[in-house]
């Protein structure tokens, strides 16, 4: 079965303030569940803060490092899922059910995109 990765864009300038409410966990943390029994959901995670981050860039056989936070970032990826589905619809499915956890004062989108196999 294909995998895909579902990656979860946040704008980290716009999150609400004190972060994710408990009944929000207590539904996340009960979706992660019918999913890891279903065996649909491989990982998931969320990330630290970007400015927490680093950015390594390769251009012209030089590398650097920039620190963040990455101010001129609007949306960075604050967590991912690696979904096993029959096909981009489910997997589709699966994420559009993460996304209906949270509140209406949430803004979030999620680019979910088949893992190369290989």
């Amino acid at each position: 079965m294909p995998r895909f990765l579902s990656m979860i864009r946040i704008d980290e300038n716009n999150t609400p303030e004190g972060g994710p409410s408990p009944e929000l966990m207590q539904r996340m943390g009960e979706l992660i569940e019918e999913m890891t029994k279903a065996g649909v959901l491989l990982d998931t995670a969320g990330l630290v803060p970007t400015a927490q981050g680093a950015r390594v860039h390769y251009e012209g056989g030089r590398l650097s490092v920039t620190d963040g936070p990455f101010t001129e970032s609007k949306e960075v990826i604050g967590g991912y899922a690696l979904l096993q589905a029959k096909d981009r619809a489910e997997a589709i499915e699966w994420t559009k059910r993460f996304l209906k956890v949270h509140e209406p004062h949430w803004t979030v989108t999620c680019e979910v995109r088949e893992v190369v196999a290989g």
